[in-house]
């Protein structure tokens, strides 16, 4: 793709539309608990200051379905994002029109600017050309650096994109593309896939698409007992997609013809409920009691994957191995983030669970690469154009 970066445009003098993903979580007193993605768009509002653009920042945050919602307002992101930036943000929360035009106006080299909940416009999620437009004349050039929201083509990522002279990607959708790039499309080799989740369901697109891509497959998570299920290997009361169990044998028949090694656990922790962490306990993979359900690998399990990773010079994983979330169900997670870390392979991460699970492991700080998308970095494993990636393609 013939994709434009910041290095590549003037910014002096000029107004910078940035699209961004503040869709941060708030308490019920509206304060901010998480600010990652606040704080993963500096490099690039930083890169605008520094050359002389005056910026106009877009997100969204919530589902407020095309209305106006008090509590999906980004007010409280203006505030924090004024404390991380060091640097007055001007919050705009009126409705987007001649006064917001010329809010902007006024605005000098060096300001920022946040506008009011894009999505508060049933215009935006319609892709609407004429909302485009008008969102385009608010600048001079559009910047997109929100990758999580990439995999939706609306307004504010891809229809202002065709009335609007310059584009180009921020830094962190520029990091986005390039370590997927390097994982995927060109990665060292061996390459090692890590999936798990729940379902199978979810991922059939993705293990179909990555074939062709990786040496080995690693299947953990509640989706491993589908596939020990089409093996033959009694799952207890472990969680099986019936009507996937087809599905999941056609998987390793095509792992078989593409010379992908697939690898299942081959022992899991056990336990009545997903509430009863504390008295879990290990058994083998093809001894789980008829009255238990698995709810993480095994140690065996782990030492099995690390000897995969040790071999490997890409790792690219999503999904978590585990209930992480549950006491007693994150060991499984945890150690093999640990081999991950440890490898000295290029690791990327992506997805929602995923994220959450290798932060919560202590070990993010050591990953090659953490994706900020979940739907995006999945539609990109499964081999899809993004639509405002796409949009940035001159």
């Amino acid at each position: 793709m013939a994709i434009k970066y910041l290095k590549d445009l003037d910014f002096n003098g000029k107004c910078a539309l940035i699209r961004v993903d503040y869709n941060v979580p708030y308490d019920k007193s509206m304060n901010i608990t998480d600010d990652t993605r606040i704080t993963a768009t500096l490099p690039t509002l930083t890169h605008c200051i520094e050359k002389g653009a005056k910026l106009v920042l877009i997100s969204h945050l919530g589902r407020p379905d095309g209305k106006v919602v008090p509590k999906m307002s980004l007010k409280p992101v203006a505030l924090r994002l004024s404390e991380v930036l060091k640097k007055d943000v001007k919050f705009i929360d009126s409705p987007i029109g001649d006064v917001v035009r010329d809010a902007i106006i006024a605005m000098k080299s060096g300001d920022v600017a946040l506008l009011e909940n894009i999505r508060f416009y049933p215009e935006e999620e319609k892709n609407d050309p004429g909302f485009g437009k008008f969102l385009a004349s608010l600048g001079d050039v559009y910047i997109d650096d929100a990758f999580a929201c990439a995999h939706r083509g609306h307004a504010s990522n891809e229809a202002i994109t065709h009335y609007i002279r310059e584009c180009a990607a921020g830094t962190l959708l520029q990091d986005e593309i390039e370590y997927f790039n390097k994982a995927m499309l060109n990665p060292a080799k061996p390459t090692l896939a890590l999936i798990g989740g729940v379902k199978v369901s979810s991922k059939i697109e993705v293990l179909k698409h990555i074939m062709d891509r990786v040496d080995y497959l690693v299947i953990g998570g509640a989706m491993a007992f589908t596939f020990l299920k089409a093996k033959g290997v009694p799952t207890g009361k472990s969680l099986v997609e019936e009507t996937h169990v087809q599905t999941a044998r056609d998987i390793m028949e095509l792992a078989a013809k593409k010379n992908v090694e697939i690898v299942l656990p081959v022992d899991a922790v056990v336990a009545a409920s997903l509430e009863d962490g504390a008295n879990g306990k290990v058994v083998p993979i093809d001894q789980i009691p008829a009255d238990l359900a698995g709810y993480d690998v095994g140690p065996a399990s782990v030492e099995l994957f690390k000897g995969i990773i040790a071999k490997s010079k890409t790792v690219v994983w999503n999904g978590p191995l585990g209930a992480f979330e549950n006491g007693g169900f994150d060991a499984g997670t945890n150690g093999t983030a640990k081999a991950v870390a440890e490898s000295g392979a290029l690791s990327v991460i992506g997805g929602g669970d995923s994220v959450s699970a290798i932060n919560r492991s202590g070990y993010a700080s050591k990953m090659s690469y953490i994706s900020t998308g979940g739907g995006a970095f999945l539609e990109m494993l499964e081999g899809k154009t993004l639509p405002a990636i796409a949009a940035l393609d001159r």
